[in-house]
């Protein structure tokens, strides 16, 4: 028993030196860009999220410090991947908005009808995680319901319990459902970002192919299909190629 609770002692000892460690390179990188370095910060950030560290805030600082150093693809990637974790932050959409806004090309996406746009807010306005909770606490209150039910005396009562109770299971079906469809959403489509300055989009995934059009950094790309280091591409106003893997990166 003493030799586990030495070890315990030893493994939160080493969780709290890397934990640590990490705030201090935040908190370096921080001033960094306070002070105007946005390389050295740039550096920084990035080797962190290299590592294996991620979070709203190392992805939007991330993002803040390229798109300091007019790197605008690359701040787009990580404004991406900061509003994936936490998608109704007004400030990583603001400074997505400002971001896209700098890009070179402008692609009108493809319109959708009120439903499916509905739909898709919906599903955005948590991530995963959110909606795990939610459902979670909706089946909570569910099994309350229930159990209420069996210790509540009159029938007057009981048949407003069964109301509540059928009412609280369309809702808790409902977000079900939304659960569902999210983690479809998220993990059925691929998208990444042009991080080259410009690239030329190929009918076909051959060098030799013919050219389909010239695209520039920032895009945001649906991935479609891959042949060996080809990638089909899909833009938002519907034009589809094939780039290499190289002049994008996954978000």
């Amino acid at each position: 028993m003493k030799y586990l609770s030495v070890v315990i002692l030893v493994l939160f000892s080493i969780k709290f030196t890397f934990a640590s460690e990490e705030e201090n390179r935040m908190l370096k990188a921080n001033n960094f860009y306070q002070e105007g370095k946005f390389d050295r910060a740039v550096e920084i950030y990035q080797k962190l999220a290299d590592e294996g560290f991620s979070g709203k805030e190392l992805f939007y600082n991330l993002g803040n410090a390229y798109f300091k150093s007019g790197m605008i693809g690359y701040a787009i990637l990580n404004y991406e991947k900061a509003q994936k974790i936490s998608p109704n932050d007004e400030d990583i959409t603001y400074n997505l908005k400002i971001a896209n806004a700098r890009t070179v090309d402008k692609i009108e996406a493809m319109p959708k009808i009120f439903l499916v746009r509905w739909w898709e807010e919906l599903l955005n306005y948590y991530p995963v995680n959110g909606w795990t909770v939610v459902t979670y606490f909706i089946y909570l209150a569910l099994l309350g319901v229930i159990g209420w039910y069996f210790f509540s005396r009159g029938k007057s009562r009981q048949r407003w319990i069964v109301i509540s109770g059928l009412a609280i299971a369309v809702i808790f079906i409902f977000s079900l459902v939304v659960l569902v469809s999210k983690y479809t959403y998220d993990n059925g489509k691929e998208y990444a970002v042009v991080t080259e300055s410009a690239v030329t989009v190929k009918l076909s995934p051959d060098e030799h192919s013919g050219d389909a059009f010239i695209i520039h950094e920032g895009i945001k790309l649906s991935l479609e299909d891959k042949v060996d280091k080809w990638v089909k591409i899909k833009l938002a106003d519907g034009k589809v190629g094939w780039l290499t893997q190289a002049d994008m990166k996954k978000i």
